[in-house]
């Protein structure tokens, strides 16, 4: 597996969009050795493939840090807003089953709470028919990006 550079776009997530109609919008950048890659993408819906692999190993038993299962599901969550400013402002969420090195994580986020610039997104994350994860994540579409925003302006 060849590394992949930070600096340019990982083209495995720009070209795994099994519908052309839909463009992703957000981290473009993003790794998918490590976040997973796109394999559905629609309006208000992502689903996102996370093939696990020994780097991600926390102990000799391979199981699977569970940073790399948030990354991938918080990818899912940003992928279905599919907005270029979208950031994660919470989440709640539950590690329901332990990931071993070598599973591969299907996550499936939906979109199904808008109020202006907020959206919450469910992500359920899935090794085989077994659930592994769930969480509601709490996302907000900025004006700008978000290193980009004045936050200090109104503090005193």
């Amino acid at each position: 597996m060849a590394k992949e550079s930070l600096e340019t776009p990982n083209m495995d997530v720009l070209q795994s969009v099994s519908n052309p109609q839909t463009a992703l919008n957000t981290h473009e950048r993003i790794n998918s050795s490590f976040s997973g890659y796109i394999v559905r993408l629609e309006s208000g819906y992502a689903k996102v493939s996370l093939e696990t692999s020994d780097v991600m190993r926390a102990d000799e038993l391979g199981l699977v840090h569970g940073g790399f299962i948030f990354s991938a599901a918080d990818f899912a969550a940003m992928a279905a807003v599919n907005e270029p400013n979208v950031v994660l402002a919470s989440c709640n969420c539950l590690f329901l089953a332990p990931v071993r090195s070598g599973d591969i994580v299907t996550f499936e986020a939906t979109e199904h709470q808008k109020e202006g610039r907020k959206r919450n997104v469910t992500v359920r994350g899935f090794v085989h028919e077994i659930k592994v994860f769930e969480g509601e994540f709490k996302t907000v579409i900025t004006e700008r990006h978000v290193l980009r925003l004045d936050l200090m302006k109104n503090v005193d």
